[in-house]
């Protein structure tokens, strides 16, 4: 497949875009997911010269917005944007589900990268995940996490520090990180793992522990590798992805697109404010490194026994 700069001229001439695009984002305004979507939008309605809507629809860890998509029309006009939980995740969790992510939908860009914060609140009284391991020995099972669902990263990242620590903490789900925010600053929780943009208007009332890779602005925080947790690997990325059959042309296009957007001084400095790492892959490589990441998982769910409701 073509992505280059060079090729923008001749893949203009595809008979895409004639009407709005629209990015739907399988989870709540506000999130991680949704500014990114709308940020990029913005950018990419001035490269496609069309209107870029963001739509938002949440419900059951991503699979709801996903399941959407995989059923509209395979024409470039309505794709999916979403976070890692509902393509790299839930076919692991969900392999009954009334459409096959792997089947019906396609990758096209990668995006972005969007590390993660492990937060405690501060009556917690630990500055280090050794500590927050530490009170966990002492009280298995009663220190409660929260998360928006055992499909999502925030759920399966502490899962794994369970396995490398052999402790066990008390989830506590949600219908999305922003409620679970809530109980977690008024201290009815103890600790949440959750990214970067996510968590950046709460930095101020919660402790820092790790973090899943480097992250600008947080260079004296350690990683889990740093702190001992090398098997602790949180990944998750805001990519987007179209319903399988969409014409190759488009697919190019789309790709370029994006790429493009998140190289504009403007679009990369939000990014870069929001601690998202842009990730400039083409169609091809997003679909290796997805499969991969997709066979890492059903791994690691299937060693841990995990189900949906756990």
């Amino acid at each position: 497949m073509v992505t280059g700069m060079a090729q923008w001229p001749a893949l203009a001439a595809a008979p895409w875009p004639t009407k709005p695009v629209t990015l739907v984002v399988p989870s709540s305004a506000g999130g991680g997911t949704d500014t990114f979507a709308r940020s990029l939008g913005v950018e990419m309605a001035e490269i496609i010269k069309q209107p870029v809507i963001v739509a938002n629809k949440p419900g059951a860890s991503g699979n709801v917005g996903a399941e959407f998509v995989s059923r509209a029309a395979a024409d470039g006009y309505t794709l999916l944007l979403t976070a890692s939980a509902a393509v790299a995740i839930s076919p692991a969790l969900y392999p009954k589900a009334t459409f096959d992510v792997t089947r019906d939908l396609m990758p096209i860009a990668r995006g972005v990268s969007s590390p993660y914060l492990l937060l405690a609140h501060p009556s917690l009284n630990v500055s280090t995940v050794a500590e927050l391991v530490a009170r966990a020995r002492q009280a298995p099972g009663k220190l409660a996490f929260a998360s928006a669902g055992t499909a999502t990263v925030p759920y399966l990242g502490v899962k794994m520090l369970e396995e490398a620590a052999d402790v066990r903490f008390l989830h506590v789900s949600y219908k999305g990180l922003a409620p679970a925010f809530q109980d977690v600053i008024s201290g009815q929780l103890s600790f949440i793992l959750a990214d970067v943009a996510s968590a950046g208007a709460h930095l101020e009332r919660l402790k820092v522990l790790a973090c899943s890779e480097p992250v600008r602005g947080f260079e004296k925080v350690p990683t889990f590798k740093d702190a001992g947790f090398a098997s602790v690997k949180p990944a998750n990325y805001f990519s987007l992805l179209a319903p399988t059959g969409t014409p190759s042309a488009v697919v190019n296009q789309l790709s370029h697109s994006v790429n493009t957007a998140m190289r504009i001084p403007a679009l990369a400095t939000r990014l870069e404010s929001m601690g998202l790492v842009p990730v400039f892959d083409s169609p091809d490589e997003f679909a290796r490194t997805l499969a991969e990441e997709r066979a890492a998982w059903a791994t690691f769910i299937r060693r841990n026994g995990i189900k949906p409701g756990d």
